[in-house]
C-alpha cells in the first residue's frame, strides 16, 4: 500500500471509514476547535475543518486544520471556490502540503447572498470540478494549472462532495461521474434520511461502476429535535427529511434520544449497501454525540494504521 493519510490508509485498505466535521469558531479561540479535536480524535479517522459554511465569515480552514494537527488529528481541508481565484487556491494548497495537511475536499460553495456578507463579490474562478482537476495536475504531473513547474511532491488525497436528492435526479451520477474523471479520490455525501431513494442512486452508481473508482461516504446528521427535522424537510435546499421522521421526533419523548435511534437505523441500513465506504458525520453544535454514534454503530476501535 501506498503511504498517504490515514483516511486515504483506511479507505484504500478497506476499511469503513469514519469522519466528522470540526466547524471553526466565529472568532480567533483556538480552544473552540482544540476542544472539537480532542473529543473526536478517538472515535473518527479525520475531521473535516469547514471553509466559512453558509457563506458566514469563520476561522480559516487551514488554520483549523493546523491546530487539528498539534493534537495529532487528521484533517480535512475543505476549500471553496467562491472566496479566492485560481491563483490564491493554489498557493493555498502549497501551503497546506507544506504544513502536512494532505486530505482536501473541493466544494463550489454557497452563494454568498445567503450569508452574512450577500453584498460580497463572488470569486469563482473555477467551480468544483475544476478544483478537482487542478489538485489532481498538482499532485500527478507537478504543474500548476499554467503549466509552470511545481518544485517538490504534492501528496494529496483529493475529495468532492455529492448531493443524491438534487434536481433532477437522473443526472446527479452524471456529476458524480465527472468529479471520479477530474480526480476525486473520495466522496462525501449530503445528508441521508430517504434511504430508499439514496439506495437507489447508488444502484446507478454501481452500474457505472463508479463505487470501484471512488470511495463514497455516506452523510449522517444526528436531528436533536422536532423543530431542527421539520426545519431540514422545509428550509434546507438539497435535504430530503420524509414525513415519517419529522413525525417520529414529534411524538417522541425525548427528542434527542429519537434522533439518535433515527441515526443509528440509518447507519445500519447503509452499512448494508455494499459499494458505501464510510460514514461522514455532520452533527453540526451537537458534537458530543458523535463519540456516542460511532459506539453504538459499531465502529469503535478506529484502525489504528
Amino acid at each position: 500500500m501506498k503511504a498517504g493519510t490515514n483516511l486515504e490508509k483506511v479507505l484504500e485498505g478497506g476499511g469503513f471509514a469514519v469522519t466528522a466535521e470540526a466547524g471553526p469558531p466565529r472568532g480567533a479561540v483556538p480552544s473552540v476547535i482544540l476542544r472539537k479535536g480532542e473529543l473526536l480524535k478517538p472515535c473518527c479517522d479525520a475531521l473535516n475543518v469547514t471553509d466559512n459554511q453558509t457563506a458566514v465569515v469563520r476561522m480559516s480552514s487551514l488554520s483549523g486544520c493546523i491546530l487539528l494537527k498539534q493534537l495529532g488529528v487528521e484533517p480535512v481541508m475543505q476549500m471553496v471556490c467562491r472566496d479566492r481565484n485560481r491563483i490564491g487556491i493554489q498557493s493555498d494548497i502549497l501551503g497546506a502540503v507544506a504544513l502536512g495537511i494532505g486530505n482536501i475536499l473541493c466544494i463550489t460553495g454557497d452563494h454568498q447572498s445567503s450569508g452574512d456578507h450577500p453584498s460580497t463579490k463572488g470569486v469563482f474562478d473555477l467551480d468544483s470540478i475544476q478544483l478537482i482537476q487542478v489538485l489532481r495536475q498538482m499532485r500527478d504531473d507537478k504543474k500548476f494549472l499554467s503549466g509552470e513547474d511545481i518544485s517538490g511532491e504534492i501528496p494529496l488525497f483529493i475529495g468532492a462532495a455529492e448531493n443524491p436528492y438534487a434536481d433532477p435526479f437522473e443526472y446527479r451520477v452524471l456529476r458524480l461521474a465527472k468529479k471520479v474523471k477530474a480526480g476525486a479520490d473520495f466522496i462525501q455525501i449530503q445528508a441521508i434520511f430517504d434511504v430508499g431513494k439514496f439506495t437507489e442512486w447508488m444502484e446507478m452508481v454501481t452500474d457505472r461502476g463508479l463505487d470501484r473508482e471512488v470511495h463514497i461516504l455516506a452523510g449522517i446528521i444526528p436531528i436533536r429535535s422536532a423543530g431542527m427535522a421539520r426545519y431540514m424537510r422545509d428550509k434546507v435546499p438539497g435535504v430530503v427529511v420524509p414525513d415519517e421522521i419529522v413525525a417520529r421526533m414529534e411524538d417522541a419523548k425525548n427528542a434527542k434520544e429519537e434522533g439518535l435511534k433515527i441515526c443509528l437505523e440509518i447507519i445500519e441500513q447503509i452499512k448494508d449497501i455494499p459499494a458505501i465506504h464510510g460514514i461522514h458525520i455532520m452533527a453540526v453544535g451537537w458534537e458530543d454525540i458523535v463519540p456516542i454514534i460511532v459506539e453504538r454503530a459499531g465502529l469503535l476501535p478506529r484502525p489504528v494504521i
